[in-house]
């Protein structure tokens, strides 16, 4: 039974492993699958953003899945990478970018690196990404990943979002990929005025993605419609609303 328990480890390890060092990342069928990708999942839907089209089109989205996932990487789906967590479908990391807005100047801070993809999108559309992973493993995994692609304006730390990454701010935009019942404390303290924030926020309703923009101590929100994302984890869960006077727009 250990034998066998060892062997099934190993072999989940192996899935998760990224792609080696100057390994090929893509093979003509899989640029060909990318491509129509751009056009069929995000172009002919609400996706118009060029920066975000070309960004979507560059990064090969099967270096960040598993290996007997690869041959689906541009369904338009979300597929597991392991652990409990997804890689979310294309539609909505282009979507979700989208709305962000950046210029290519941001500082930005992403809550949950999961396989790391949604990063490498962030790296070619701004200055700084800043990613946070509260899975040691995958953590670990999506920064080697990071690496194999060439995302050099990101880095990856092992911890709890919701506390955010205080040295680094303050932050432009933040990006939240996992839902969330609402946007910790910490992180609308990041966030310079002004700045925005995306997120699938948790209501009575379901799961509904938000862009929050901070005025003064509150955060202003408008609504984009309903997701569903895997759950955001640790503390948030834990601790409730800090009662400092403030308010935001959505509840």
């Amino acid at each position: 039974m250990r034998r066998a328990l060892l062997a099934g480890l190993a072999v989940v390890a192996s899935c998760l492993d990224p792609p080696p060092p100057g390994a090929p990342l893509d093979t003509p069928t899989q640029a060909a699958a990318r491509h129509d990708m751009v056009e069929r999942q995000l172009r002919a839907r609400a996706v118009t953003d060029p920066r975000v089209l070309a960004a979507m089109g560059a990064v090969p989205r099967q270096a960040f899945v598993p290996a007997e996932q690869r041959d689906r990487a541009y369904d338009d789906g979300a597929l597991p990478i392991g652990r409990g967590q997804t890689i979310s479908q294309p539609y909505v990391v282009a979507i979700m970018t989208q709305l962000l807005a950046l210029d290519g100047s941001e500082r930005v801070l992403e809550i949950g690196t999961g396989s790391g993809y949604q990063a490498a999108v962030l790296a070619q559309l701004a200055r700084e990404v800043y990613s946070i992973e509260i899975d040691p493993v995958l953590a670990d995994r999506a920064r080697a990943t990071l690496v194999a692609v060439g995302a050099a304006n990101v880095q990856v730390r092992a911890g709890d979002g919701f506390f955010g990454w205080p040295e680094a701010a303050p932050f432009d935009a933040i990006l939240v990929t996992a839902a969330t019942p609402r946007l910790p404390d910490a992180l609308r303290a990041q966030l310079r005025e002004g700045g925005r924030v995306v997120a699938p926020l948790e209501r009575d309703d379901g799961e509904a993605l938000a862009v929050g923009v901070r005025e003064g101590d509150a955060m202003r929100w408008s609504w984009y419609g309903a997701v569903r994302f895997v759950p955001m984890t640790g503390e948030v869960r834990k601790t409730p609303p800090e009662k400092n006077g403030t308010t935001d727009e959505h509840r």
